[in-house]
């Protein structure tokens, strides 16, 4: 992918979510949250998986 490609892409993306969050405020919070929410499951079942290694 050339410099001027990638650059038009971000931008793209980076104006799609803005309008997402501008248009849409409520449900761009909902879909943070449950990003965040996997990210906390995922971390918790890696500390678990390491805890379990060491006991």
């Amino acid at each position: 992918m050339s410099a001027n490609t990638k650059k038009i892409v971000i931008v793209a993306v980076v104006a799609l979510v803005l309008f997402f969050l501008i248009s849409r405020p409520t449900q761009s919070a909902e879909v943070v949250r449950s990003a965040l929410g996997w990210l906390r499951d995922g971390a918790e079942a890696i500390v678990t998986f390491v805890r379990s290694l060491f006991s």
